[in-house]
């Protein structure tokens, strides 16, 4: 099979879909890998690293899309690129169809196959092709919280695990998946009071056995979430519903009573976000202050940090895209029920529930 690697074209997304490691694998199994020309650059890796894997270099993203069957991407295709995808492709990325009516109707109308990262499903529910970058977006909002929580940045002034005589600052956590998770052992490792919210009291429960002593679990209701959220200094949205919108749990009316100079992190914001105010931004202008809580809605954070991304990614993504390509999608999918779970749309039909009821489809 003809495998494409289209340079990723979002805002400040370095990401890139596939390692010169990944390229040698389908190599070796007798597929054709095309990569469009600095694909990779932004992530440390050269056309030559590519070449000497076995690729070859193409000059544009039309080229790559005219050659080859099955696109392999990082973030949902973007406008410009709405018009190069046509029924015979087969792309595979993390869609969020969730979180963009424009982008559903416009895959739709193309009628290709959407294999979505996001919706790939174990049988334990574990979605094993979010877990690399919900561990990165996880880690990585605490790292940008502390930074915002900085007074020259925004934020209340306040450093994240205080010093001998000052208290360190309050973290809420809202999700006790694998964002929330991350998200809860660097803030205490970094010394905050966390705090982890979460509805499933078996999660809770696993969350108090393996969390530091400084995590406190909390279940999530209306009154928990709004007492906590006064007291935060830095919030955490980790909300995640596969492939649907997530719930917000963040009001706006609640910002009036949360701390001047607080910061909320939604990395929930490609779906649709779980705080009501957020709306996605870009790591060039990441934040901005609404009733004066300043929002970070970075919708790709992991691209921040790409050479540990797409190293995580491509480890994650290469077994289905190995099946993908030897079988054809439809066959891979008969044979493996997790990436079945992915299909999101073919033939012009959304087949996955979540999309649908999202649009009212």
């Amino acid at each position: 099979m003809k495998v494409g690697i289209p340079k990723e074209i979002k805002n400040s997304e370095n990401r890139v879909a596939i390692t010169p490691a990944g390229v040698h694998e389908l190599n070796n199994a007798g597929h054709e890998v095309y990569i469009e020309t600095n694909a990779g650059s932004g992530s440390g890796f050269l056309d030559a690293d590519y070449v000497a894997a076995g690729a070859e270099i193409l000059a544009t993203p039309q080229a790559i899309f005219e050659v080859c069957e099955l696109i392999l991407k990082v973030k949902e295709p973007l406008e410009q690129e709405y018009d190069l995808i046509k029924s015979h492709h087969t792309i595979f990325t993390y869609f969020h169809f969730a979180s963009s009516e424009k982008l559903t109707k416009a895959m739709l109308a193309s009628g290709a196959v959407c294999l979505a990262y996001e919706t790939v499903e174990k049988a334990d529910r574990s979605l094993p092709l979010l877990i690399p970058m919900s561990e990165v977006a996880g880690r990585m909002s605490i790292q940008e919280g502390a930074k915002y929580l900085e007074k020259s940045m925004g934020g209340r002034g306040i450093l994240l695990g205080g010093v001998p005589g000052v208290n360190p600052a309050n973290v809420l956590i809202l999700g006790g998946g694998i964002v929330g998770t991350q998200a809860a052992r660097m803030a205490a490792g970094l010394g905050a009071i966390v705090t982890i919210m979460d509805v499933s009291l078996n999660r809770l429960r696993q969350l108090s056995e393996i969390l530091p002593a400084n995590v406190t679990t909390l279940y999530s209701n209306s009154y928990n979430v709004l007492e906590q959220a006064k007291q935060a200094d830095l919030i955490v949205g980790a909300l995640l519903i596969p492939g649907a919108k997530a719930p917000v749990l963040i009001s706006r009316a609640m910002l009036s009573l949360m701390k001047p100079g607080a910061v909320v992190i939604d990395v929930a914001v490609d779906q649709g976000g779980c705080i009501e105010t957020c709306k996605p931004t870009t790591h060039d202008n990441p934040t901005y202050v609404v009733d004066g809580i300043v929002h970070y809605c970075v919708a790709n954070m992991p691209g921040a940090v790409p050479f540990t991304s797409t190293t995580a990614l491509t480890n994650a993504t290469m077994p289905y895209v190995l099946q993908v390509a030897n079988k054809g999608w439809k066959q891979a999918c008969d044979d493996n029920l997790e990436l079945a779970k992915g299909l999101n749309m073919a033939f012009g039909k959304i087949f996955y529930k979540a999309v649908a009821e999202a649009w009212g489809m």
